[in-house]
């Protein structure tokens, strides 16, 4: 039966019913070596005096305070010499009066004394000492128990342990200190399309990489928790209850990611229905709305997270890392959220809390703008390529262009790139990038990138061929590079030119519509079209996959080194990287553009100088410096 998604909970009810949950371990007890970073579970007290006994705090002579007083400059005292102590030793000399016996700082006060004269206030003759300045009772001394003393409280239960207090654990002889379990979180990752890194992979089977289990364990960590990873679970009910019953004995947090959506075949929520209780099966917000929240057996906590990564990795940062921090004693991280201006006019309407991923760049006056990084749950590049997210409450239909938003950054440690770039995707540029202090760079394509320069959000857009338009932009620099038809080594299909690909039984795959390669190639096929006196249209269609785009510039290279495609278009740098053949159409021009107020920016000049100087250029193949 199809479970249907019927009234969504609220975030605040998903919070709720999350801290309901018992993730709280019980507490164990750790090495001081091993205790940074932990959260004391009960209070520590001071079983002895720190420091243990009195002790000189300069290095000088102890004495009897009485015996200088009086003595100044003009008038000074003289005391006999009877002895020294050193750190770390008992003395064995008594301080009689008008006696003294000289200290090292840190060194136990010898009996008699009660005061310590600084070096820099006496001069030694022969055995005597001749003191300049009087003292008073404890000057220069550390008591007893001054640091601590026995029987105070040194540390309290809910304590983060740093090297401060391990410092003071130290002192105190601790060697075993009470602290809070890690809560135990048990990972387990759905669905029969996926495969663990490092498996072989069967793109053609619809097989993808299993990120979800890496990129949670990474999350839990993070949190305060321990991960343990469980192996691959398909969408087969006896599977998947048996790896969640044994996940629930060993963990205090069960998650999952996928098979929570409505389907048939996503059969968790009818395993915690059985053996638990499902307390919570969607929640209003975008990403994330299929999530499950319930427990298994003797009441483990259960969280069932979306498939795609960014809604997963975005469902627990904001729901359930939350609740494994409060588990393992730790504090909110610091706060980290900044204040920005919308670059762009985003539109929205879905009735959902919106959890927007965004990215960041400062624009050439010293404002930091926000723009969405919206690739689609299922992308894991918008992992990577967003900074924050800003939080869009149900009832907002729209973000203007120029509203001030709140982003709530991923860590206090993000910080935006220095250089953003959108565009072409090129094996020069991703080299010439290499050498640009923090670039971020989005290969949308060379249309988009003229589009966000228009918009203002990048810093620079790298259009590939004569297809500038209006747009006011600073060139910084431009290469040629040469691009045609890649086909195997030994080219089966004899293919010489663009004919071939109208009139021959060749598969061909292309690149998206962004592309400016692709646009090259519709300009080829027009101009061959003229020639036969037939539309453009028609040449087209005879193409077999022309309507076949591939995103990246080595995509299309790469279906025919596997086998799925007999020409593709691509680059002649590209071909004699994979070994593979290569038909010469032209060259096409690479056009570095920049935003004209912000050629001023440091990573924009730093670009524009690599450009007239890099040697990169010189080691492709098919590759000039226009």
């Amino acid at each position: 039966m199809r479970k249907q998604f019927r009234d969504l909970a609220s975030p605040a009810e998903a919070r709720e019913t999350i801290a309901s949950l018992e993730l709280t371990p019980e507490a164990e007890f750790v090495r001081l070596s091993d205790a940074r970073g932990r959260v004391l579970a009960d209070r520590i007290d001071a079983e002895i005096d720190v420091p243990g006994f009195d002790r000189a705090s300069m290095d000088g002579y102890a004495v009897r305070a009485r015996d200088t007083f009086g003595a100044d400059e003009a008038d000074p005292v003289e005391l006999e010499l009877v002895g020294a102590v050193h750190a770390g030793a008992e003395p064995d000399v008594e301080v009689e009066p008008g006696t003294a016996v000289e200290i090292s700082t840190g060194a136990v006060m010898p009996p008699g004394a009660d005061a310590v004269v600084i070096v820099e206030r006496t001069d030694e003759r022969d055995d005597s000492l001749v003191v300049y300045k009087a003292v008073a009772p404890g000057d220069s001394v550390m008591p007893a128990g001054t640091d601590i003393a026995a029987g105070a409280r040194a540390l309290g239960p809910g304590t983060r342990i740093t090297p401060r207090e391990i410092g003071l654990l130290s002192a105190l002889g601790l060697d075993e200190l009470p602290v809070r379990g890690k809560p135990v979180v048990g990972i387990i990752s759905t669905g029969d399309e996926l495969v663990r890194p490092g498996e072989t992979l069967r793109p053609e089977t619809g097989q993808i990489y299993d990120v979800n289990s890496y990129t949670i364990a990474a999350g839990v960590e993070e949190a305060g928790g321990v991960p343990k990873l469980y192996p691959h679970a398909g969408d087969d009910y006896d599977e998947m209850e048996r790896l969640l019953r044994q996940a629930a004995d060993e963990c205090d947090l069960v998650l999952s990611s996928g098979s929570t959506s409505a389907s048939a075949v996503d059969v968790i929520y009818q395993v915690v229905e059985e053996r638990g209780e499902l307390l919570l099966h969607g929640v209003s917000v975008k990403p994330g709305k299929p999530m499950l929240v319930g427990t298994l057996g003797e009441g483990s906590a259960y969280i069932g997270l979306p498939g795609y990564p960014v809604s997963a990795l975005t469902i627990f940062r904001t729901f359930v890392a939350p609740a494994i921090r409060d588990a393992a004693g730790l504090a909110e991280p610091q706060t980290a959220t900044i204040e920005g201006t919308m670059a762009v006019r985003e539109r929205y309407a879905e009735g959902r809390t919106r959890l927007m991923p965004v990215g960041l760049v400062v624009d050439g006056a010293g404002e930091m703008l926000v723009y969405p990084v919206d690739k689609g749950s299922g992308a894991t590049t918008s992992l990577v390529e967003a900074d924050g997210v800003v939080e869009v409450p149900a009832d907002v239909e729209y973000i203007a262009d120029g509203e001030t938003v709140s982003v709530q950054l991923f860590s206090p440690d993000v910080r935006p790139p220095e250089l953003l770039g959108v565009g072409e995707d090129d094996p020069a540029l991703s080299r010439l990038l290499d050498r640009v202090p923090s670039p971020r760079y989005l290969a949308l394509g060379s249309r988009e990138g003229l589009r966000r320069l228009r918009d203002g959000i990048p810093d620079v857009a790298v259009v590939a061929g004569d297809n500038r338009g209006d747009t006011d932009a600073v060139e910084l620099g431009s290469w040629t590079r040469e691009w045609g038809l890649v086909v195997p080594a030994d080219n089966p299909a004899d293919v010489t030119g663009l004919a071939d690909l109208v009139d021959g039984d060749v598969r061909f795959i292309n690149r998206d519509t962004t592309s400016g390669l692709r646009t090259d190639l519709a300009n080829a096929i027009a101009a061959l079209a003229d020639e036969r006196g037939q539309t453009r249209h028609e040449l087209v269609e005879a193409i077999d996959g022309f309507n076949r785009g591939t995103k990246a510039f080595e995509s299309p290279a790469r279906a025919v080194q596997a086998g799925r495609a007999d020409v593709g278009l691509g680059l002649r740098e590209t071909a004699e990287t994979l070994g593979l053949g290569f038909v010469s159409l032209g060259t096409q021009q690479v056009t570095v553009l920049a935003d004209p107020d912000r050629t001023e920016k440091t990573s924009v000049q730093s670009l524009s100088d690599r450009l007239t100087t890099s040697d990169v250029f010189d080691s492709l193949a098919g590759y000039e410096r226009a």
